[in-house]
C-alpha cells in the first residue's frame, strides 16, 4: 500500500506530466483530484456512491457561476476607471448577487455532504481541495520558472 507521502509525489509527477501533455488538460486534472479527494478523505465504496453525484453537481453548479462572472463582469472590471457611477453601483450589486450566490450554494453543498458522509470526512473534504488547489498552484510556478 502507498504512503500518502509517495501517492502526494506520484501525484505531483503526474500533474508535471499532463501539464505538458496533449489533450483535454482539465479534464485529467479533475481525475486527479477526484483521487487525491478520495484518498484524503478515506470514502469508502458506499460513501462515495452518495459523495460523487452530489461533488460533481456542485462542481457543475460553481462552474455555471463562473461562467457568469467571466461573461458578465469581466470585461466591466477592466474598464472600471471609466464606468459612471450608476455603472459602478450596478457591477457592484452584481457582484455581490454572484458572491452571495457562491456562499448559498456552498452551504448547501456542505449541509448535503453532512447527510451521506461524516462530519469529520466534510472537514477532510474541504482540507483536501484547498491542499489539492495549493499543489496546482506550486506546480504551476514551478512550470513557469516563478518557485
Amino acid at each position: 500500500m502507498m504512503t500518502k507521502r509517495t501517492l502526494i509525489s506520484c501525484t505531483l509527477l503526474l500533474v508535471s506530466f499532463l501539464m505538458h501533455a496533449q489533450g483535454p488538460v482539465r479534464d485529467r486534472i479533475k481525475t486527479l483530484k477526484v483521487a487525491f479527494i478520495t484518498e484524503r478523505v478515506g470514502l469508502t465504496s458506499e460513501e462515495a456512491q452518495q459523495f460523487w453525484p452530489i461533488y460533481n453537481e456542485h462542481e457543475d453548479t460553481l462552474e455555471e457561476i463562473r461562467r457568469k462572472e467571466r461573461a458578465e463582469l469581466e470585461g466591466n472590471m477592466a474598464r472600471a476607471q471609466d464606468l459612471s457611477n450608476n455603472e459602478s453601483e450596478r457591477l457592484l450589486d452584481r457582484l455581490l448577487e454572484l458572491q452571495f450566490e457562491k456562499q448559498k450554494v456552498d452551504q448547501e453543498f456542505l449541509s448535503k455532504l453532512r447527510t451521506v458522509i461524516p462530519a469529520k470526512k466534510v472537514l477532510l473534504l474541504v482540507k483536501a481541495e484547498e491542499d489539492f488547489k495549493r499543489q496546482m498552484i506550486q506546480e504551476f510556478r514551478k512550470r513557469r520558472g516563478g518557485g
